[in-house]
Formats: C-alpha cells, sequence, structure tokens
C-alpha cells in the first residue's frame, strides 16, 4: 500500500496531473488486488485494497503491474517509460488524460 500511495502520489505532484481530479486505480496482477484511490488538487486520497474482480469499478486512471514492478519502481530501479514499453506496465486512460500524461511516459 505504501508503494502504491508512493508511485502514485509522484503521479499526483507532477505538473501534468498538477489540476487533475480523477479515479484512479493500480491492479496488481500477482497479489490478485487492485488499490483504489482519487488523484485530486496535487494529491492522492481515499487509497483502499480491495479483492480483484470483475465487480470491481473502472477508474479514470487505470495502471496494471506486478508487485515486484511496482517496488523497483517506487525504489528507483525501474523507470515508469522504459517499464511501460517493455509492456511491464500498462496505463489505461481517456485521450484527453493520456495526453496530459504523456510527459510522464
Amino acid at each position: 500500500m505504501t508503494a502504491v500511495e508512493g508511485f502514485v502520489g509522484s503521479l499526483a505532484r507532477s505538473d501534468a496531473a498538477r489540476d487533475l481530479d480523477r479515479s484512479v486505480s493500480c491492479r496488481l496482477t500477482d497479489l490478485g488486488h487492485v488499490v483504489q484511490g482519487r488523484l485530486a488538487r496535487g494529491s492522492v486520497r481515499d487509497m483502499a485494497a480491495v479483492p480483484d474482480s470483475p465487480a470491481v469499478p473502472k477508474a479514470d486512471i487505470r495502471l496494471t503491474m506486478s508487485s515486484d514492478d511496482l517496488l523497483a519502481m517506487t525504489a528507483g530501479r525501474l523507470s515508469f517509460g522504459p517499464a511501460w514499453a517493455a509492456g511491464r506496465v500498462k496505463l489505461e486512460a481517456g485521450l484527453r488524460d493520456m495526453l496530459r500524461l504523456r510527459s510522464l511516459l
């Protein structure tokens, strides 16, 4: 949970996400959980982990990765851009959000 909050928190503090008010989720494929929260006003709020299932509502910004890749990115051993390009991290969002977040890629 700390790693997700750190990673999403750094996303929230970026200039690209400064004015966003969106739901965000991070699906951890190897743990079978989804961490959900809200990215608003430069911070992340209401983070909670729930078991992964089809009933989990879709967030506006959705990340999918393994817990090992999340920890590596949080520790600075793995960069988002190369991980995304290699298919280790998946980012799904609306076109407008993707254009705003492109600087992170």
